[in-house]
């Protein structure tokens, strides 16, 4: 349509796990479209390279050490993020973990860690970029859930992780009411099997052959292929879009 723009120029955006994996993609993503990217990350997570990628496009980018469990460290990212970038108004949440357990051997700690992270530090972190988009008078929020949100993967005991997903979908719609009316869209991807470092460790390989044959379309998602569907929600193409969970799972949850 005449003068939909997919492109982020002007736009300033805080990456959270922006340093690996599906947030990395991300991150250079938005810097590909145009906009500035805070790349938010563990203290000892490898920012450089991610920094390395989007300087190779001419892009802007900076490192933010960031625990999102932690709400002073994210006030702190996002003060550090408008004093070198600018205004936030874009903002992807992507620190997330994962592991496995049966439910009854699971530990409390295990539990408790996963929903710290997973959902504690999303909610966190939308809070405090929330504020301050909210100040602006416009901005969005995409929230990287998971198909495991959905439905249950056949193979994997992770009750904890496929609630904890289910938890930032639902999360995100609540958000999206609370914000509708001041300018701030909010919405949430759920990426199927994606080849992140996580899913191509030797280790798992012959499991990383099975979550291929798994999906419909024969093979797992490149991280860039999740990073184009998250680009489109910030973007104004996606003006209209809010509230919305977009699975980009290879037709997965067609089955």
């Amino acid at each position: 349509m005449a003068g939909t723009s997919f492109r982020l120029d002007g736009d300033v955006a805080l990456v959270t796990g922006g340093a690996s994996g599906i947030g990395q993609a991300i991150a250079l993503g938005i810097a590909e479209a145009g906009g500035k990217v805070a790349v938010a990350d563990l203290a000892n997570a490898d920012f450089e390279s991610t920094l390395g990628q989007i300087a190779s496009i001419g892009g802007s980018a900076i490192a933010v050490p960031v625990d999102v469990t932690d709400k002073a460290q994210l006030v702190a990212a996002v003060e550090k993020t408008e004093a070198e970038l600018g205004a936030l108004t874009l903002a992807v949440n992507s620190a997330g973990i994962a592991n496995a357990a049966p439910a009854l051997e699971m530990s409390q700690e295990q539990w408790q860690q996963v929903y710290d992270v997973d959902v504690t530090g999303v909610f966190l972190s939308c809070q405090v970029e929330g504020a301050a988009m909210l100040r602006h008078g416009r901005g969005s929020i995409v929230n990287i859930a998971s198909m495991s949100g959905t439905i249950v993967n056949r193979g994997l005991l992770q009750v904890h992780y496929n609630s904890a997903k289910a938890a930032v979908q639902h999360l995100t719609k609540s958000l999206a009411m609370e914000w509708a009316r001041e300018g701030v869209r909010v919405n949430s991807i759920s990426p199927g099997y994606t080849a992140t470092p996580m899913n191509t460790r030797p280790e798992v390989a012959d499991q990383a052959i099975q979550f291929a044959a798994d999906t419909p379309l024969g093979r797992m998602a490149a991280p860039a292929e999740i990073a184009g569907p998250t680009v489109f929600l910030l973007s104004p193409a996606a003006s209209f879009c809010t509230g919305v969970d977009l699975l980009v799972d290879g037709g997965f949850c067609c089955w």
